[in-house]
């Protein structure tokens, strides 16, 4: 059920509380999981654009909590805006709610949500040009320094252990010995690099469990795609894709834009020697968070941002190549062996922040 044509998405905006008669709906985004529709409502002659969302299978079950989450943040985002002169409406995600009183629908089959479109706004897929990336980095560290006055113990964690690498790495051994599609034989080499690097999976979660590192209120997403940034002026407008708002730490948000954003080639690019990691880009970064950031993050915090980069690369690729064995049940794919390039090219950058860790952590002290 995967083209529009397919859903009844008239009835389901019905369910919502929009006023007007349902024009039209066309797919947008390109994101792994939830599936994107840009609806348009003709309300006495003004056209009023929604998003609607139809939520992955396997966050459904999860929904009441990840609807809580979402309202509440974004409820507190929005007040925030408004006592600081902003425009809610631009500047933080609105849930329309359903006329039941919640903040989705279940069809019988599926989940689904809408928001406000936010007008004159788009997206980049990637961080070729540098102000864009620098732009990310402030919209995110807005995003983190605006909540960290809310109490984290407030929201559910929807996804457990989501960035628990101790468990991540559990759940990879799993799939190898399970090897349900027979795919172990064909990338041994990969899980001899996984394995080899087991010991950085400890390095920020067991500081958070020792309260070395705090728990903060964290998206646990952060790549530049969940950025949207306004078309006339180029600046950073909001975070989205709020779906993995939970208590965590702000050295997975940090790492997962490093990891995403200093990429010299696409996340899922064959040929593994166009990839390298762009330290110019982890300082343009840095730069950009830290002038947002102020003086929110303790020194733990700062001291683990490098690792927290190295950490979630690495996590991310074993999440890749666990899907890979898995048979890529959990993110999209458009090819065979999508998820495979896609752990590869995370592999490499590992290897290579590794190798000028050292030069990371010197940036740090040296920007913050």
């Amino acid at each position: 059920m995967d083209r529009i044509e397919e859903l009844n998405v008239k009835k389901i905006c019905g369910c919502f509380e929009v006023e007007g008669s349902f024009v039209q709906c066309v797919q947008c985004g390109e994101g792994h999981i939830n599936d994107t529709y840009k609806v348009t409502i003709d309300n006495h002659g003004k056209l009023r654009h929604y998003l609607l969302q139809r939520l992955n299978k396997m966050l459904s079950s999860e929904v009441e909590k990840l609807m809580h989450n979402i309202e509440l943040v974004t409820s507190y985002c929005r007040k925030n805006i408004e006592a600081n002169g902003g425009d809610p409406m631009r500047e933080c995600l609105n849930p329309i709610r359903a006329r039941d009183g919640k903040c989705y629908i279940y069809d019988g089959e599926s989940c689904f949500r809408m928001f406000d479109y936010i007008e004159g706004a788009k997206t980049y897929q990637n961080a070729d040009d540098p102000n864009v990336f620098y732009e990310s980095a402030v919209t995110f560290g807005n995003f983190a320094r605006m909540l960290s006055g809310f109490d984290a113990s407030q929201l559910y964690e929807v996804l457990p252990d989501f960035h628990n690498t101790k468990v991540r790495y559990s759940n990879f051994l799993a799939a190898v010995q399970k090897d349900i599609c027979g795919r172990a034989k064909g990338v041994q080499a990969e899980i001899t690099w996984v394995n080899s690097h087991k010991y950085l999976c400890g390095k920020i979660v067991d500081r958070i469990t020792s309260g070395e590192i705090p728990l903060r209120v964290t998206h646990n997403d952060t790549k530049l795609n969940n950025v949207m940034f306004d078309q006339k002026t180029g600046k950073g407008l909001v975070v989205v894709d709020l779906d993995t708002v939970m208590p965590g730490s702000v050295c997975y948000d940090f790492g997962d834009s490093i990891r995403f954003g200093c990429n010299s080639a696409a996340e899922d690019e064959p040929d593994i020697e166009k990839v390298h990691f762009m330290f110019d880009r982890y300082k343009i970064y840095l730069k950009g968070y830290f002038l947002a950031l102020g003086d929110t993050l303790v020194a733990a915090e700062k001291e683990n941002l490098p690792m927290g980069a190295i950490l979630m690369t690495y996590e991310c690729g074993m999440r890749f190549l666990t899907d890979y064995l898995e048979g890529d049940v959990y993110y999209h794919t458009s090819r065979a062996r999508q998820n495979l390039e896609r752990a590869r090219t995370q592999f490499k950058l590992v290897n290579e922040m590794i190798a000028v860790y050292d030069k990371m952590l010197a940036a740090v002290k040296e920007i913050a």
